[in-house]
C-alpha cells in the first residue's frame, strides 16, 4: 500500500522509512558525519552550490558538509511533511531558529512589514518587536487583519491555539483577509494530529519540535512544513546561517512521530477531564481550554480535530497564588516548555512571555498547564492540594521576606 493511501496514524509510523527494507535495516540509520569525501573538485563544488542555494545534494557530488544537508535530518523532514500533508519540510536547531529563518526567507526588498496576530509565543513576539531582522511589525487581532494589511506586508504570523490563552484563530479567514500574503501558522499546540494549516491555505506550518513532536523533553528543534518553493528559500537561509538540526535530534524526532498520535489523544483525554474539573474549582476564576464556555466552538471540527492537551487557568489569588501553586505541586514539574509525556506547570507572565510588551502580557494570575500521560486523578489531586496550599502573608511596605 502506498503511503498516500494510508491513514494518519499509519503515516506517522511509516513515513520516512520507505527505503529501510531495501537498506536491510529496520530502524532509520543515524549519519553523524560532519564532512563527506568528495569524488572530485567539480562534482563536489556543484553539489555544494546546489545545497547552498536551497537545493539538495547531487548524486555525483554527495553531501559535502553537514551544515548544508544531512540524510538523517532529511528523513525526519520527509516524515513531518507527510504528517502535515505538505510538499516539504525544513528542520532547524530550535523553534526560534525556524521562526527567524521564516522571516528572513519571506521578508524581501521593500516588503518588510510583518503582521502579527496576538497572542503569540513570547519568543516570537519578542523577536518581531526587537527589529533585529530589519522588519516593521504591526500587532493586531484576527478580526483586524484585513484592515491592517499593507502593500508592503510580507507575511502574517498566527498561532492557534495561541500561547498561553489558547485562543483559536480561523486560519481560512486570515488567509482570505490577506490575499497574496504568505501566512505562517505556529501549529505547536495543535500538532499535525489535530490541525493541518497548509490544508487551510497557510503557506507555512511551524512547530517548536521540542514540544509534542519529540514528546520526551530530550531534544530542542524547530521545523516548518510548506511548499517546495518556500522550502528552498528556507534551506538557503539555513545553509547560510548554520541553523541545521543535529542528526541525533532528527533521529529522536523521527522516532517521536511514530507515537505522536497516540500520545496526543491520550494527553487530550486527560486534559478534557482536568479542564472540566477546574471549571468548578473555587480557586479558579477562568479556565482557558478550547470548547469551554466562552471559547470558540465553531473551529472544533471544521479546523481542529480535537481540543488538545494544554490548559491555562486564572487564579482568584492572582500572582501570589500563582507563585504558591507552582511551588506546591508535586507530580507536575514547575518548568517551561510543554508537550512531553510528563505534566508541566509554569507562569507565562514571569517566564516565557516576560519580554512581551506590558499591554499584551498574560495576566499575573494566569498559570499554564501542559498535561502529560499520568493518571488524570493523580494530576487533579496534585493540583487540588497545590491550589489549597496556604499563601504567604503579605510583606509590609519596606520590610523584607528574609
Amino acid at each position: 500500500m502506498t503511503s498516500s493511501r494510508l491513514q494518519p496514524d499509519s503515516i506517522a509510523v511509516h513515513a520516512g522509512r520507505e527505503d529501510l527494507a531495501e537498506l536491510g535495516v529496520h530502524v532509520p540509520p543515524i549519519d553523524l558525519s560532519s564532512t563527506n569525501p568528495l569524488p572530485d573538485i567539480e562534482a563536489g563544488g556543484l553539489s555544494y552550490e546546489a545545497m547552498a542555494s536551497g537545493g539538495t545534494p547531487t548524486a555525483e557530488g554527495g553531501a559535502v558538509y553537514a551544515r548544508l544537508w544531512n540524510p538523517t535530518v532529511a528523513r525526519f523532514e520527509s516524515a513531518l511533511a507527510r504528517t502535515e500533508n505538505a510538499e516539504a519540510a525544513v528542520a532547524f536547531s530550535s523553534g526560534m531558529a525556524a521562526m527567524t529563518a521564516a522571516v528572513l526567507a519571506t521578508v524581501q526588498g521593500t516588503r518588510r512589514h510583518v503582521l502579527a496576530v496576538r497572542p503569540l509565543y513570547g519568543g516570537t513576539d519578542h523577536l518581531l518587536a526587537s527589529g533585529l531582522l530589519g522588519t516593521e511589525v504591526t500587532y493586531c487581532t484576527a478580526a483586524d487583519v484585513a484592515s491592517a494589511v499593507r502593500p508592503d506586508t510580507a507575511m502574517v504570523v498566527v498561532e492557534t491555539p495561541a500561547n498561553p490563552t489558547l485562543d483559536l484563530v480561523d486560519i481560512r479567514a486570515v488567509v482570505e483577509a490577506a490575499p497574496g500574503v504568505p501566512v505562517l501558522v505556529d501549529n505547536t499546540f495543535a500538532t499535525p494530529v489535530l490541525q493541518n494549516p497548509t490544508d487551510l491555505g497557510a503557506a507555512m506550518a511551524l512547530h517548536s519540535a521540542t514540544k509534542y513532536l519529540g514528546g520526551h523533553g530530550d531534544v530542542v528543534a524547530g521545523v516548518i512544513a510548506c511548499g517546495q518553493e518556500q522550502a528552498a528559500a528556507l534551506r538557503r537561509v539555513r545553509a547560510v546561517t548554520g541553523g541545521l538540526l543535529h542528526p541525533l535530534g532528527a533521529y529522536l524526532l523521527h522516532r517521536g512521530l511514530a507515537t505522536l498520535p497516540i500520545r496526543v489523544r491520550a494527553q487530550q483525554a486527560n486534559a478534557r477531564s482536568i479542564a472540566e474539573w477546574l471549571t468548578t474549582h473555587p480557586s479558579v476564576t477562568r479556565v482557558h481550554y478550547p470548547g469551554n464556555a466562552g471559547d470558540p466552538h465553531s473551529l472544533l471540527g471544521s479546523q481542529m480535530r480535537g481540543t488538545g492537551a494544554m490548559i491555562s487557568i486564572e487564579l482568584r489569588g492572582g500572582f501570589e497564588q500563582a507563585a504558591c501553586v507552582t511551588s506546591a505541586v508535586g507530580l507536575f514539574t514547575h518548568a517551561v516548555s510543554l508537550g512531553g509525556v510528563d505534566s508541566l506547570i509554569q507562569h507565562p507572565a514571569a517566564l516565557t512571555h516576560r519580554p512581551v510588551a506590558a499591554e499584551a502580557r498574560p495576566s499575573a494570575g494566569l498559570v499554564r498547564l501542559s498535561i502529560g500521560l499520568e493518571d488524570s486523578e493523580d494530576l487533579m489531586a496534585d493540583l487540588d492540594q497545590a491550589l489549597a496550599a496556604p499563601r504567604p502573608a503579605p510583606v509590609p511596605a519596606g520590610a523584607s521576606r528574609a
